[in-house]
């Protein structure tokens, strides 16, 4: 019996070794196997003779951004700072090879000269599942991205804009009168008021709706605006998936449920409402209806040729959902950025009260020479005030970087003597061009009169709305209505540094497209004691 026992016992704990010695080495295999395909583009640069910082398995360099530690903006000036003497730095975003271009004859080859190989923004992970308001102007690449260009730039022409301005003539009136309430406030978040007033501009221009986001800091409109770029851990995590598995996670979405849910059923309802007809409102829904009305896009493509080399003619349906798409963009687009560059104008001028006083005596005398109202004419007098505008979007652009992707199967930096292959991005990081001394000496200080002769000097490096075929087609209406907001709060109001306030406020690591600050922007508004006529 007692051998039969240990004959028995020694059999198990066999087994047993056995099953853990095979599972110690299937786990091990897996390791290896996990360590290797997150690894196995990691040669690229190095291959190609490119400096670059060490890369992680799978998260690549860009560990920080995913885990909401530091935004694409600042992982891009951290690139740009560490290799001063490169013209380009390698860069992995999880296993994928890119390039930070510190070089400004190549920012111009890529966004200009050389446009047709570096057309593509690249931002969708997977080429045919893309998520129905992704199907925008910004995000869209290739002959969707080309086709919607076409048929929505006149939307923007000058006489659109001017229509647009009695709009944003009526809201500056409100952003005065809800600065009254403000005034008495220790401080208050210049970021939060002037997303309120560019969500209200955009919820009247955009949709010809009342939003009161101005009066109402909770309103629906407000909220929409918050969570478009209110990055949770749930956004967070699909993006990286997405970006490590473009295949495997491409059922995955970038944006939450409830926000395309919101977006559709708002924009379907004022379409139903007007009976996918133009209204008379002169306001985006009715420029969007006039271009479906117009029927199909077609157009030369900038991805397929003839067999004669011509480019082959390509059309595209206009369909509700590409519609709500580019209503969504341009809500999104247009109420952050400018909310962002206006504000930063504003807690610069707060600082710098000498170029505050310089703005508001010019804005006092063109104001009176067009009986004291904000019209069109007006802003473009404002050329001082536009001066501290391209200044505050000098030091803090309110997009940090532009992305392009190279569309051809291999292209060569004669330069450099370089080729990188389709499918690699590069990136501009315009937010630390724009504090590098080699472009703009002492580029810590607010100084205006960098722009005193406009930006033709410094156009190839000051790129706050882009450059080339893909800069931002709403730049004009973007301007307009941020300096309209400054110019009526300067008019009747200053801006001072609370005692919370900070020169450098920190940015937003959790920041997605558009920068922001942690804290916000807290000044103190002070009424000016000076006769304004009505």
């Amino acid at each position: 019996f007692c051998t039969f026992v240990r004959t028995y016992v020694f059999g198990v704990v066999s087994l047993t070794i056995t099953f853990i010695s095979k599972m110690f080495i299937l786990v091990v295999l897996f390791i290896i196997v996990c360590y290797f395909y997150g690894t196995r583009t990691f040669g690229y640069w190095k291959k190609k003779g490119v400096k670059h910082d060490p890369p992680l398995p799978f998260f690549g360099n860009n560990f920080k951004q995913f885990v909401q530690r530091a935004s694409m903006c600042m992982m891009a000036t951290e690139t740009y700072k560490k290799y001063p003497g490169e013209r380009v730095v390698g860069f992995y975003r999880g296993t994928k090879p890119e390039l930070v271009i510190r070089d400004t004859d190549l920012i111009k080859r890529i966004l200009i000269t050389d446009f047709n190989n570096f057309y593509a923004r690249g931002f969708i992970p997977h080429k045919t599942d893309i998520e129905p308001l992704l199907q925008n102007l910004f995000f869209a690449d290739g002959d969707t991205w080309r086709l919607i260009r076409q048929r929505f730039t006149p939307t923007f022409s000058t006489a659109k804009l001017k229509a647009m301005f009695p709009i944003i003539t009526e809201r500056a009136a409100k952003l005065q009168v809800l600065a009254e309430d403000i005034v008495n406030k220790d401080f208050y978040d210049i970021r939060e008021l002037m997303a309120r007033y560019t969500t209200d501009f955009i919820g009247a221009c955009g949709f010809g709706l009342n939003v009161d986001a101005l009066s109402d800091e909770n309103s629906q409109f407000r909220w929409l605006g918050k969570r478009i770029f209110q990055r949770t851990p749930r956004d967070a995590i699909n993006g990286a998936l997405k970006l490590m598995f473009p295949e495997l996670c491409k059922k995955l979405t970038f944006l939450s449920p409830e926000l395309e849910k919101s977006v559709v059923s708002l924009v379907t309802s004022i379409m139903k409402e007007r009976n996918y007809k133009p209204a008379g409102k002169n306001d985006f829904i009715d420029l969007v209806l006039e271009i479906k009305q117009k029927g199909k896009i077609s157009g030369e493509s900038i991805e397929q040729k003839s067999p004669d080399g011509s480019p082959k003619i390509v059309e595209l349906e206009i369909s509700d959902l590409l519609i709500i798409a580019q209503v969504f963009v341009f809500f999104g687009a247009g109420f952050e950025t400018s909310s962002t560059a206006s504000s930063y104008t504003l807690h610069q001028l707060a600082f710098n009260p000498d170029c505050q006083e310089k703005a508001q005596e010019e804005i006092d005398r063109v104001l009176a020479k067009y009986g004291n109202k904000l019209t069109y004419e007006a802003i473009n007098d404002l050329k001082y005030l536009e001066m501290c505008f391209f200044e505050g979007m000098r030091m803090y652009p309110s997009v940090g970087y532009l992305v392009r992707m190279c569309t051809t199967p291999h292209y060569t930096f004669s330069e450099i003597d370089l080729t990188i292959d389709e499918g690699v991005k590069v990136y501009i990081p315009i937010q630390a061009i724009n504090r590098d001394e080699k472009f703009f000496p002492n580029p810590n200080k607010f100084d205006p009169e960098r722009f005193r002769d406009g930006i033709k000097d410094v156009k190839d490096f000051f790129l706050p709305f882009g450059s080339g075929p893909r800069a931002c087609v709403g730049e004009r209406l973007g301007q307009m209505q941020s300096m309209a907001g400054i110019a009526a709060l300067l008019h009747k109001y200053s801006v001072e540094p609370a005692a919370c306030s900070v020169l450098d406020p920190p940015p937003e690591p959790s920041g997605i497209v558009s920068e922001s600050f942690v804290g916000g922007l807290p000044l103190k508004l002070k009424k000016r004691h000076h006769k304004v006529s009505s």
